[in-house]
Parts: C-alpha cells; sequence; structure tokens
C-alpha cells in the first residue's frame, strides 16, 4: 500500500511547541532521491575540486560528481576547465587515468584525440566525414554547464542558467576566505584521497559533519586515548569536567541552506596553524611561534587572531563539509541509492608549511577523521546503524531533530541542531521549488 505525500508532509515543524521532526521516508525512498537528483543536484552548485590540484597547464584529475565522470584539468593557456569525461563520437571515457599531465586526451575506442582545451584534434579515416566536420565544435569535448571558482574552490553546476557561484555561496564566502588566509602563498590540496562507501542515506552524513552532540558518546574510545596521551587537561577542564559540555560558540545561518557552526578555540586539540596544545609536541612549538608572527606581520593582530583561532564546521548545501578544526578537511558525499552513498575527503594544508606542522596536520587528518582512524568508523557505525532502524516503518516513523530549537535565532549560541533543520527546510524548499509534487511513500 502506498500513499501520495509532498516533501513538505515529510517535515513536521511546530516552532512554538519547539518541535522539529523528518520522516523516516526522506532517508529510505526511491522517488525520494529521484527527485533529489532531479531538483538538488541538477540545479546546485556542487564542489568539484581545489585549484591547487592541477597547478600547471596540461594537468588534471578525473572524478565523478553526482555520477557524472568530469576531467578538471588546466589548458595549454592555464585556464581551468571542466569536461565530461565522454567521447562525442560513441561515449566511452576519453581520460582513464586518476592524475596526470597531458596536452591531449585520446578515446581508446576509436582513437579521436582532444587538446587539452577540449577542442578536436584528430578522427582516424578523416577523409571518410564531410569537410565541414566539425566546423561549429560538434564535436569537441563537452563542457559541464557551468564552472566557477572562489578562494581556489572549485564547483561545477549542471544547470547553465543558475545563478553565479558568489551569489548562491552568501555567507559562506567569509569562511573560505578564513582558510585562503592561512597562507600568503596559497592553500593546497595534500597528496591522497579518503574514499569509502557507507550503507546509509547521503544526508545522515551531512548531519553528523556538523552534529556535536554525539561527540562523547559515540568517540569515548577516542577521548580515552587523547586523555592517556595527553594527560586530562586535553579533554578536562580545571574541575574534571569534560571539554565538550561547554558551548562550542554559535550557530550562524549562511542562506541557501549553508550554515557553520563557531568557536574561538574552543577544540582543545586545535590546528597546526597558530596556537599550541598538548600532545603536539615542543618541536611544533616554535614553527607555530613562526606562523603566529607571520600572520600578524601580514593580517594584523586581531585578523590574524580570527585566521589562528577560530574553529568552525561550515556546511554547504547540499552536500558539501568544510571542517576546519583538526586538519582542514574537505567532505563530499553522494547518493548511490537511498541506503547508500559514496564519501570522498580531501586535507587543506598551507602551500608553505614546515614539515613539523605537516606532519602534525596529516596525524589529525588520519588519526581522527580518516577510514581506519578513531572516528570516521564509529560515525560510519552509527550511520548504518540508523539505516537499518529505518526498516521499522510503518511503525516508527519519525527522526527528531529539537534540540535547542526553542531558543533558536539568528547568531544563537550553541543549537547544535540547528544546523540540520537549516539543511532540511533548504531541502524541503528545493524539492518543492516549481510546485507541490506529489510521490509515493509507504504507508
Amino acid at each position: 500500500m502506498s500513499m501520495q505525500v509532498s516533501s513538505y508532509d515529510l517535515i513536521h515543524e511546530d516552532r512554538q511547541k519547539g518541535i522539529f521532526r523528518v520522516n523516516r521516508q526522506a532517508l529510505t525512498s526511491d522517488d525520494v532521491l529521484a527527485l533529489e537528483r532531479e531538483r538538488i543536484f541538477k540545479r546546485c552548485w556542487l564542489y568539484l575540486g581545489h585549484a591547487s590540484e592541477v597547478r600547471k597547464p596540461g594537468d588534471f584529475v578525473t572524478r565523478k560528481v553526482m555520477r557524472r565522470p568530469i576531467i578538471f584539468n588546466r589548458d595549454k593557456h592555464g585556464e581551468l576547465r571542466a569536461f565530461y569525461n565522454t567521447c562525442p563520437h560513441r561515449g566511452a571515457q576519453v581520460c582513464r587515468e586518476r592524475a596526470g599531465s597531458a596536452k591531449s586526451f585520446q578515446c581508446a575506442y576509436h582513437g579521436w584525440t582532444f587538446d587539452n582545451d577540449g577542442g578536436l584534434r584528430g578522427v582516424p579515416g578523416r577523409e571518410s566525414y564531410p569537410k565541414d566536420f566539425n566546423a561549429n565544435g560538434m564535436y569537441d569535448l563537452p563542457e559541464v554547464q557551468r564552472m566557477e571558482s572562489y578562494c581556489d574552490f572549485v564547483f561545477v553546476n549542471f544547470d547553465a542558467g543558475a545563478e553565479s557561484l558568489e551569489d548562491y555561496l552568501g555567507g559562506a564566502k567569509d569562511y573560505l576566505q578564513l582558510i585562503a588566509l592561512q597562507s600568503k602563498v596559497g592553500m593546497e590540496v595534500i597528496s591522497g584521497t579518503q574514499e569509502y562507501h557507507a550503507r546509509a542515506n547521503w544526508k545522515l552524513l551531512l548531519e553528523n559533519s556538523a552534529d556535536g552532540y554525539h561527540a562523547l558518546t559515540t568517540h569515548a574510545t577516542y577521548f580515552d586515548y587523547l586523555k592517556e596521551r595527553d594527560g586530562k587537561a586535553a579533554v578536562e577542564n580545571n574541575k574534571g569536567k569534560s571539554v565538550f559540555n561547554k558551548p562550542f560558540g554559535q550557530v550562524i545561518d549562511l542562506g541557501n541552506g549553508h550554515t557553520v557552526s563557531e568557536s574561538d578555540g574552543a577544540i582543545p586539540w586545535g590546528r597546526p596553524i597558530a596556537r599550541f596544545r598538548p600532545g603536539m609536541g615542543e618541536a611544533a612549538r616554535e614553527a607555530i611561534e613562526e606562523v603566529r608572527r607571520q600572520l600578524v606581520d601580514r593580517l594584523g593582530e586581531e585578523r590574524a587572531r580570527i585566521v589562528a583561532e577560530k574553529d568552525f564546521n561550515m556546511l554547504v548545501f547540499p552536500n558539501l563539509a568544510v571542517l576546519n578544526i583538526m586538519a582542514v578537511t574537505v567532505r563530499t558525499f553522494y547518493p548511490l541509492a537511498p541506503d547508500k552513498m559514496d564519501v570522498r575527503a580531501w586535507a587543506l594544508g598551507p602551500q608553505d608549511e614546515a614539515a613539523t606542522l605537516r606532519d602534525l596536520r596529516m596525524r589529525n587528518f588520519v588519526e581522527f577523521l580518516g577510514p581506519a582512524g578513531f572516528a570516521t568508523p564509529d560515525d560510519v557505525e552509527m550511520l548504518e546503524l540508523c539505516q537499518e532502524g529505518y526498516q521499522c516503518q510503518p511503525g516508527a516513523d519519525w527522526n527528531d531533530l529539537s534540540r535547542g530549537m526553542l531558543t533558536e535565532h539568528e547568531h544563537a549560541a550553541k543549537q547544535d541542531e540547528m544546523q540540520m533543520r537549516n539543511f532540511w527546510r533548504r531541502w524541503r524548499q528545493m524539492l518543492a521549488s516549481d510546485d507541490r509534487v506529489s510521490f509515493k511513500i509507504a504507508s
């Protein structure tokens, strides 16, 4: 049996009573996922990569964005490009390497060759085609409809009529700038990608990426490890209480479904940029002090303090998390099915970072956030347990995201689930952006 509902029926929000619930069909329905692909992923700006991944003319990386294979490269003129990785002849991928440098790309099927600016260079048996073949560029490599960048973060959009990236990012631009300012010579993606799948709906990882509520229970093993390694000061205040019981700071609505939770130095282990923390080792102290001096010289005392000390987790709608806490982590997650997602994560660091600090950065990135680290396996396990629990429908039909709702307001302090509510409100709006389209859910 099924019933017809709209996206508005999948969210129950009562601001007066402080209740916010999401129907679990939003996390299990094939029809919901089909609508997400059409109305969210085909219309929103999606993260493609960082400009540092393709530094020189000819450099390229290949990756998938919402199941679409894409070549992200610099052409022979040094311009950033994004091509669909498919030959206009019969459709085979023209680049099978994950990264490298190339003046041209050749399709392995019939040998058609393309310049790294996308132009068709060579066709075997050219004499068999009309003289004006490709006169209008019909057989050049197809470019993604839109590609724009901000602070070296490069995005694509499959909607040619979409608003500009800067308009879309809204308040998120300020936080991308804070990352870019960490280095005078620029930030870079550090070699290596974290790649894994999870048997859970993609939106669960978005929630998890900004959820401070689960840390003490889900990651208890990690905090025990920190206490053993760095002493009680790493996880407890002078009264013996967990430092994570204090407010993280504030949660800010950045517009268009983007949200950030931020704090000035609340995280006890911190990023290896300009403040010393237990566990970093004395060898890092001098390097950290030098970074701080350089920031002050370049930005002034107050701006340097903000760049060095402001920790934040930012969600860029729909599926980008930028975590500026232990290391600068960029994470994307795409649906493969209602109950399966593909996850990719990269570490960013200053191009001129001292070896001691780079080692600390990567230790944090791998130790806590890596697929075999302390946190990520715990998180994946919890998300998969949630997805298993959703088999209890009908009968157990709703997720609750009400924490802090009665005191929610702009720049609210420690509204632990405001980030998620902000996402879901934008999600609801986009799925019903043209009309209240109905789809089937189990009943």
